[in-house]
């Protein structure tokens, strides 16, 4: 195995589209074109994000590249997410992933998205440095994005355990759902978060959820918070008005407290004290703030990737195609992506 190891990474799960370019476990560029045309549909429509990313694909590697000052030839193998995601959107990643490698005679490397997530904590580059504090083995990963919200226990870079997962919705489609609720912007959950900090977080009560055991769900919770609204609206046509604030301060309150309870009987259960906090919805405050609450109290260490290792990105891919370069993890040109995937 040669010592330096150079990987094209492409990231098209969703309505981002990134490329990047990693040598051994450091990012050289990290390149993403959000899509804002999700914005007046107030969620993402599959058929204008894949159309989307068919126009930033290029673009997006080709900078990615000038950045980290690598050329094509240089590349040792490219890394793509394979799944789960938007199968219009997969495969426009996936095409252009088989095309290089292809191309340029060099191994194609499969990567689920949720695996990206988790492995995002071993990220590192210029702004971090070499010895940046990484979750030690085994620790517990609580990804929390728009379409999924698991608990995974990490035993080494490549071996997952799904401790627990949502029966239905995500809790970033839950803050999503609010968010449209309350007449707010889309993504709803930056928008609850900012409105949050003025408010007063216990003065409204929400429906809880009973799943056993580490399962999540929140479709409950966001027909309870439907009908909440709909309720006081008809008593005071001012309600959302003269309460936003409190309103969302409540409502995400409520929901990390979900998030929270699942996550310590985790650790509990398996005596672990490393927790790792991964996916779009760990820029949460609230969800910041509760979990280094837990960590005082429980003796934690706590890891959160940098913001924009949280959001969809391809240097999560990148370093996840690099620990399987590693021990030659490829797959042949036939692979197909796949909507759902197991972790």
């Amino acid at each position: 195995m040669q010592k330096e190891v150079l990987i094209l990474a492409i990231e098209s799960s969703c309505d981002d589209t990134s490329a990047a370019i990693i040598r051994n476990d450091k990012i050289l560029a990290n390149i993403t074109a959000g899509q804002k045309i999700h914005e007046q549909y107030g969620g993402v429509v599959p058929e204008l994000a894949s159309r989307d990313h068919q126009k930033h694909i290029i673009p997006v590697i080709d900078a990615a590249l000038k950045k980290a000052d690598v050329k094509l030839s240089q590349l040792n193998a490219i890394a793509f997410t394979q799944g789960p995601g938007l199968m219009g959107s997969l495969l426009v990643g996936t095409s252009i992933a088989k095309s290089f490698s292809q191309a340029l005679d060099i191994p194609l490397i499969a990567v689920n998205h949720m695996q990206g997530h988790i492995l995002a904590h071993f990220i590192k580059d210029e702004e971090s440095g070499m010895d940046k504090a990484v979750p030690s083995f085994p620790f517990i990963c609580l990804t929390v994005s728009g379409g999924h919200t698991q608990l995974v226990k990490v035993s080494d870079h490549l071996t997952f355990e799904l401790l627990g997962e949502t029966t239905d919705d995500a809790v970033g489609e839950a803050f999503d759902k609010a968010a449209k609720i309350l007449g707010l912007g889309y993504p709803g959950g930056p928008q609850i978060d900012k409105l949050a900090k003025g408010g007063n977080p216990d003065k409204f009560k929400f429906a809880e959820s009973k799943v056993e055991e580490l399962g999540f769900s929140f479709s409950g919770i966001k027909t309870s918070f439907l009908y909440f609204v709909q309720n006081n609206m008809q008593k005071d046509p001012k309600f959302i008005e003269e309460n936003l604030r409190d309103i969302c301060a409540s409502y995400q309150k409520h929901l990390v407290n979900v998030l929270m309870k699942k996550l310590l009987k985790a650790a509990n259960e398996t005596g672990i004290k490393d927790i790792a906090i991964a996916g779009g919805v760990a820029a949460n405050s609230e969800i910041r703030k509760q979990v280094q609450e837990l960590a005082m109290k429980h003796d934690w260490n706590v890891f959160i990737p940098k913001f924009e290792y949280c959001t969809d990105n391809a240097a999560m891919i990148a370093i996840t195609g690099y620990y399987k370069y590693l021990i030659s993890e490829f797959v042949a040109m036939d692979v197909t992506p796949e909507v759902r995937m197991k972790l």
